[in-house]
């Protein structure tokens, strides 16, 4: 009794979690084989056709772009190694020697019929196709049940539409501006104390460490702009995909200024000793300034994952607030350095580079150097698809052009 209530438990808790992006590719995933498995018995000579779900499973990928184009290069590879393998058994048969060339044969052509990821899938079916007798009929065998694979791969998905990873890229990247804002919060702290310049250097190696995290973010983002290529579900793809690139370059400057702005810390640091990093007066200002970048690069995260939200707009005011805010406070620590700098102008160099660093970022977030910027983006990912595919584009161009005579004439206006 007790084993079927936390089996009950564990149903219920998958239920709950059935929109979750892992569960759902986990069902997908599983249908897929075991629908392959079961046309490939009616289909296919063999007794046992384990190559049909194992081709399923590989080529229902995350995203419905890479599905495709994953069971493209495995049909290929495939069929590659099948054709390598009759070559050879007709020539001299399986030998230790013939084996290695067999091998050696395999690779190349998978090279050159460019299966990438899938070129030692070409050399695995060589060898098992060349490895038994009935050459012919494993090689049809083998052939039909890879095809039977990738079909019902590709139609899983086409049915079954593939999770949308969007919402967890945008986590990512809300993620990563938090990490920012923290970090600037503990910078800013320390900002009017007398800090050993090696706690500063531990803010230096905590911004270089930024770094790791932002691949893990890249990551993540790639995934969700494969997911939203060819997916039904989606509208707008190129505009999600756009603004969520941008968006992490503009963090990823953030954070390598941000970088740059620890080094003039710890640098100062050192040129102090044990006096103030910054004088008390400036040292406030400085944690204040900190503060309100740091809250400016959180509501930039949040405007990049809600921009064709209805919080878009809200998001956008509030940042754009905050980053006045944060220029009136920048200018008010400017003439505290100012006055510092005509008192001991010793570290001058390392206040501007402050100043400097500080405005950086605020330029960066700037709403309207974004908007320029997504133009930008925009325009020149349009180019890149006229140029991969001018047929299309001409035809859409031509399509448009008779759309406007149509409208022009007077006919699109007419109810009939």
């Amino acid at each position: 009794m007790h084993e079927v209530r936390k089996g009950t438990e564990g149903l219920l808790r998958l239920v709950k979690r059935r929109r979750e992006p892992v569960v759902v590719q986990t069902l997908r995933s599983a249908t897929a084989a075991t629908i392959a498995y079961v046309i490939a018995l009616r289909l296919s000579p063999e007794p046992a056709p384990l190559t049909a779900p194992l081709t399923a499973l590989l080529v229902v990928q995350v995203t419905f772009y890479a599905t495709l184009t994953n069971g493209i290069r495995r049909v290929n590879a495939v069929v590659a190694g099948v054709l390598v393998a009759i070559a050879f058994s007709v020539l001299v048969g399986l030998t230790w020697w013939s084996l290695a060339l067999l091998i050696v044969a395999s690779l190349a052509v998978g090279h050159l019929v460019r299966v990438d990821e899938y070129v030692a899938e070409v050399a695995i079916s060589a060898m098992l196709v060349l490895g038994v007798t009935t050459v012919g009929f494993t090689a049809w065998a083998r052939i039909v049940e890879t095809l039977i694979g990738a079909v019902v791969g590709t139609a899983c998905n086409l049915l079954l539409p593939p999770p949308v990873w969007v919402d967890k890229a945008g986590r990512s990247i809300e993620d990563l501006a938090r990490r920012v804002r923290q970090l600037m919060l503990r910078m800013g702290e320390e900002a009017a104390d007398r800090i050993p310049w090696e706690r500063a250097a531990e803010r230096l190696h905590e911004a270089r460490r930024l770094d790791q995290y932002i691949a893990e973010v890249d990551a993540s983002l790639r995934q969700a702009e494969d997911s939203l290529r060819l997916n039904p579900r989606v509208k707008e793809g190129l505009l999600h995909r756009v603004v969520l690139r941008t968006g992490l370059d503009t963090l990823e400057i953030c954070t390598v200024v941000l970088r740059v702005l620890a080094r003039s810390f710890t640098d100062l640091a050192k040129a102090r000793e044990s006096d103030h990093l910054f004088p008390s007066p400036a040292g406030a200002t400085v944690e204040e300034l900190l503060s309100e970048i740091g809250d400016a690069v959180v509501s930039f995260g949040v405007l990049v994952t809600a921009h064709l939200s209805a919080d878009a707009e809200s998001a956008e005011s509030r940042l754009a607030a905050e980053l006045h805010t944060a220029a009136g406070t920048r200018d008010r620590l400017a003439e505290q350095l100012r006055e510092e700098v005509r008192a001991d102008w010793a570290n001058w160099q390392l206040l501007g580079a402050v100043l400097t660093e500080t405005t950086r970022i605020i330029d960066e977030l700037d709403t309207e150097h974004r908007t320029h910027r997504l133009l930008e983006e925009l325009d020149r990912v349009s180019r890149e698809q006229r140029a991969k595919l001018p047929r299309m584009t001409r035809l859409r161009e031509r399509l448009g052009v008779q759309e406007e005579l149509w409208r022009r004439s007077g006919f699109g206006d007419r109810t009939w």
